[in-house]
């Protein structure tokens, strides 16, 4: 499947662009997640194998901890990212676009187990292909996402919008606050951006879109731009 884009709003009307992750490059973190247990448990068999019995003992907690755990604590704890994750780049959030929680984070391994059916991630991959957002049956039941760790969202550039002189004279901080809003405005829904420009009806004398392209001409007049 192809990687796909996935967009939520934020309480506050912000709208937020998730890449989606596909199946090979989590696959890949998999790979690399389970070549690092492998590893730690080769170590610990090693260790605790003098130990005889109580060695025994010992060495099967920590394959439960690198098994359930593992994946869990990385998850919860450092931002959504195992270190195969990490390395491919890749983070779990919640459906929301939210750190993933430990309810979610639990559920969505614990459900591995489903997924792993009947042989090589076969249910998993079925549903990961299937699914618009790439989603395992883990994520599904848990509502949750594997998206591409980018950069955080940054103001851009005025809209493209012809200068407009306000029809009053407003202080450097209301000035600087219209040009914040139009540099913010592609981060914004529609509906958030035409429910802030209402709060400002007395300097658009419109309503809706009208009111949002408004603010835009009076950013561009602001800033200079012709």
């Amino acid at each position: 499947m192809i990687d796909t884009l996935a967009v939520v709003e934020t309480p506050e009307g912000i709208a937020l662009q998730l890449r989606s992750a596909g199946a090979l490059p989590r696959a890949c973190a998999w790979a690399l997640d389970f070549m690092i247990r492998f590893a730690a448990a080769f170590i610990a068999a090693t260790a605790l194998g003098a130990l005889g019995a109580s060695g025994i003992g010992l060495y099967l907690l920590v394959l439960f901890a690198l098994w359930w755990l593992y994946p869990v604590l990385f998850e919860v704890l450092r931002d959504g990212q195992t270190p195969g994750k990490r390395v491919m780049r890749l983070r779990v959030v919640n459906a929301n676009g939210t750190p993933v929680t430990w309810l979610a984070s639990i559920v969505r391994n614990l459900l591995r187990v489903v997924d792993m059916m009947p042989l090589c991630y076969g249910f998993g991959l079925v549903a990961s292909l299937t699914d618009r957002q790439g989603r395992r049956i883990g994520d599904l039941v848990a509502r949750t996402l594997v998206v591409y760790a980018g950069a955080p969202l940054r103001a851009g550039a005025l809209p493209p919008t012809p200068a407009l002189v306000a029809p009053l004279a407003l202080r450097p901080a209301e000035r600087a606050a219209i040009i914040e809003f139009a540099e913010r405005s592609a981060q914004l829904t529609p509906e958030r951006q035409q429910e802030l420009a209402g709060l400002l009806g007395q300097l658009t004398q419109a309503q809706g879109t009208v009111a949002v392209q408004r603010l835009h001409g009076m950013a561009t007049a602001y800033v200079g731009r012709a």
